[in-house]
């Protein structure tokens, strides 16, 4: 069988080639490019969205859901739109109620990998910030000490630049917008992430001398939230044994981070 399953969007609204990272009897671990939704808009119905696409495939017997029998996908956890990497995927319900459970138990499972501003003054810190949708911002979600949830972020810098660090991120807990929120919160906010305080990446503020040709325009290095489901670690939620899935950067990453050693290395 295929190593990817190909999606196509009705009236040439897009396609994509998404990458297989683990397929069992029970589950299917998919390396959700960034730009795509996970699940329909509810202010915009035509937008393509990961999950919509799937779905209809298997009701309409697609090739990659025949091979495969699946009658039934689910995912557990969403990513944002602009968040790139891991999303596991149950294909039963029986599967996917025991995932959700397991994301709920506030344990290590998930490892991000973000870009942000700034350099933290620890080599490891947490944010414990309630989280809550913002009363008067569609769509915003803001720390919120008296109504939001719980919610509990650790992060690691990988490495630094000038300007600019690395981290690894490990939710603890799984709210919408809940890394790009605490990071913002800590007032080191991602990287193009412009609906919580970034900026897009430009390789002219970065390299000294910096020409373009007449005429031209510059496409910054990252013009989408730097942020990247790297790892997942979970039990099994029926086999019982440990399960490592692992995405490899996205090409817009890797290519920033390339350019931030060479020219801000610290």
């Amino acid at each position: 069988m295929s190593d990817t399953i190909k999606l196509s969007a009705p009236e040439k609204k897009g396609f994509w080639e998404i990458p297989i990272l683990y397929e069992d009897p029970d589950l299917l671990a998919l390396d959700k490019p960034a730009l795509l939704l996970s699940s329909p808009d509810r202010y915009d119905a035509a937008r393509p969205s990961l999950m919509e696409l799937l779905h209809r495939d298997i009701e309409r017997g697609a090739g990659w859901a025949r091979q495969r029998n699946i009658s039934y996908l689910m995912h557990a956890e969403r990513l944002d739109c602009e968040t790139s990497g891991v999303m596991l995927l149950a294909k039963s319900k029986s599967v996917l109620i025991a995932l959700v459970n397991f994301f709920g138990s506030e344990k290590q499972i998930k490892t991000y990998v973000a870009l942000v501003h700034g350099t933290p003054d620890a080599e490891q810190f947490e944010v414990d910030a309630k989280l809550g949708m913002h009363p008067t911002r569609s769509g915003f979600v803001r720390v919120d000490p008296k109504r939001g949830k719980r919610s509990r972020t650790r992060f690691t810098i990988r490495e630094k630049f000038r300007g600019f660090t690395l981290l690894a991120c490990q939710p603890l807990t799984s709210r919408m917008h809940q890394i790009r929120v605490h990071l913002q919160y800590a007032s080191h906010s991602i990287v193009a992430d412009q609906m919580y305080g970034g900026s897009p990446l430009a390789l002219s503020s970065l390299k000294t001398n910096y020409r373009l040709k007449p005429k031209a325009v510059e496409r910054p290095l990252l013009s989408r939230t730097a942020l990247h489901a790297e790892e997942l670690r979970l039990i099994h939620p029926v086999t019982q044994s440990e399960l490592a899935i692992a995405a490899p950067w996205p090409k817009d990453l890797a290519v920033a981070v390339k350019y931030l050693r060479q020219f801000a290395a610290v």
